[in-house]
């Protein structure tokens, strides 16, 4: 419980009716969970609108209001700020309740299209390590020193993201490492957190159904960036096109990784195989455990942070040689028949060319790569026949099948995809709505030595259709047909 003139501190309000000298038990902004005593911050999301539900929260016990419009009638005695954003006042209020727990650790947060599970992932396990105490917030995810946590976003929202936070903090954690998504800078999720540092990983096309062009995405990304403060690093893949972008006007101080360009931190991929890289990294070679380029960036970014972070070098090579990285990325099985099955997040074009480009340069020339994939319904429609097309590409056989089609109907979505086929690769594809059927069918055309990736879903334990999760494990999947063939 907290005063309200605590709770208020750094907040840029232009009216205030009533007293700030009240106790607040509780920060909610949804009218669902508003208990006695609780101050409700009416925020204008983009389905609902908080301010609509403002007399309901005070029937309900709430004796604090923020909103942009005051409600045109009020019953009982209620404190009211007038604020010019809602969904800013919240971050901070939010903050204050939990006395700004993101300055008592150190907080590194990691953006980008493709690599933040694992980048985050692989920081709090390195950590963890190396003898420290660490939080992880993920969208596989949430841990603090070892505890799991569901995640139900790739970054909560404020009020939770500071309880955590806080969580962290009473349990004794130095560290916390955080995916920051596109979503939640532009919510202002994390507008009152004090970051140690900042990881941007790589942009592609993605999430177009939120910021509606490439430019608001990215601009997204650098105000991330450009909000750190000056004793704060920040780091970026200098190979990327958009990373020297999110350096520009950021007061932190700014540092570069890069696998093919000249950076503060360099590596050289001597070896690639199934099971596993071997890296050189800051002229010592170290073999790796997990597969791929873009894991090479991962690995290399995580290094970079952790050498940021002041760590000793000997000791983050050797700990990094023995960590795995996030469920659901590039997790592989082997078929008592040696068909290779691989599992993957990979669920924007990028991705799946990171992907199938690993299995291509990994593999021998006689394997051939079958590849089920899906889209994700309610979200971005504009990339299903790039999905496909950049599967169709490095595959030489593709079924086209259900993702999370969520309130969409699945054969359309399949259909938006078919768009993106070429006419010459249309006899090497196949529809199939019924994900399970997909991934057996893939199985059964598959001969020994072949390689099936099934991606979208990686970690996910579920399939959403028509707003019903139903249980749902690509792995497990593979598992059980796997042995079927035996």
């Amino acid at each position: 419980m907290r005063y309200l003139s605590d709770i208020i501190e750094g907040l840029a309000f232009t009216e205030l009716q009533g007293s700030a000298d009240i106790e607040i038990t509780a920060i909610v902004f949804d009218s669902r969970k508003v208990i006695p005593g609780c101050m409700f911050v009416a925020v204008k999301g983009t389905i609902v609108d908080g301010h609509d539900y403002i007399l309901q929260a005070i029937k309900e016990g709430a004796v604090a209001v923020i909103c942009e419009e005051l409600p045109s009638r009020v019953t009982g005695e209620v404190d009211f700020l007038m604020v010019a954003d809602s969904a800013i006042a919240l971050g901070i209020v939010s903050a204050n309740f939990y006395e700004n727990p993101s300055s008592k650790l150190k907080l590194v947060g990691v953006t980008g299209t493709n690599g933040k599970t694992t980048i985050a992932t692989l920081l709090y396990k390195l950590f963890r390590d190396l003898g420290y105490k660490c939080g992880l917030l993920s969208t596989v995810e949430n841990q603090i020193n070892g505890e799991v946590i569901q995640a139900t976003h790739t970054t909560p929202d404020p009020v939770e993201l500071n309880r955590l936070l806080n969580d962290m903090v009473e349990q004794g954690c130095d560290y916390c490492f955080m995916e920051v998504s596109s979503h939640a800078i532009a919510q202002h999720r994390i507008g009152a957190l004090k970051f140690t540092g900042a990881i941007f990983s790589n942009l592609t096309h993605d999430h177009l159904d939120y910021h509606k062009t490439f430019e608001k995405y990215l601009k997204a990304k650098k105000t991330f960036f450009d909000e750190l403060p000056s004793n704060a690093f920040a780091l970026t893949n200098i190979d990327d096109k958009n990373g020297n972008v999110m350096l520009q006007n950021t007061n932190a101080h700014k540092k570069t990784y890069g696998l093919k360009s000249m950076a503060d931190y360099k590596a050289r991929i001597l070896e690639n195989q199934f099971e596993g890289l071997l890296l050189q990294i800051d002229n010592e070679e170290v073999w790796f455990k997990m597969v791929g380029t873009f894991n090479a960036y991962n690995l290399l970014a995580v290094y970079a942070a952790a050498m940021l972070l002041e760590q000793d070098k000997t000791k983050i090579l050797t700990s990094l040689s023995k960590l795995t990285g996030a469920k659901g990325r590039f997790d592989y099985i082997v078929a008592p028949n040696k068909v290779i099955g691989i599992v993957d997040y990979a669920h924007s074009p990028d991705a799946i060319q990171n992907i199938l480009s690993t299995v291509h340069d990994i593999r021998k020339n006689s394997e051939k790569v079958i590849t089920v994939i899906g889209c994700g319904g309610d979200r971005d429609k504009a990339k299903r026949p790039i999905m496909a097309k950049v599967a169709c590409e490095w595959s030489d056989r593709v079924i086209l099948t259900s993702d999370n089609p969520r309130s969409e109907d699945p054969a359309q979505i399949i259909k938006d995809m078919e768009e993106g086929v070429d006419p010459a690769f249309k006899r090497y594809t196949l529809s199939i709505v019924d994900r399970r059927e997909a991934i057996k069918t893939a199985c059964m055309l598959a001969k020994p030595g072949d390689i099936v990736v099934v991606a979208g879903k990686g970690h996910e334990k579920y399939q959403e259709i028509h707003g019903v999760k139903n249980h749902f494990d690509d792995m497990e999947e593979l598992g059980a047909i796997f042995k079927e063939m035996n």
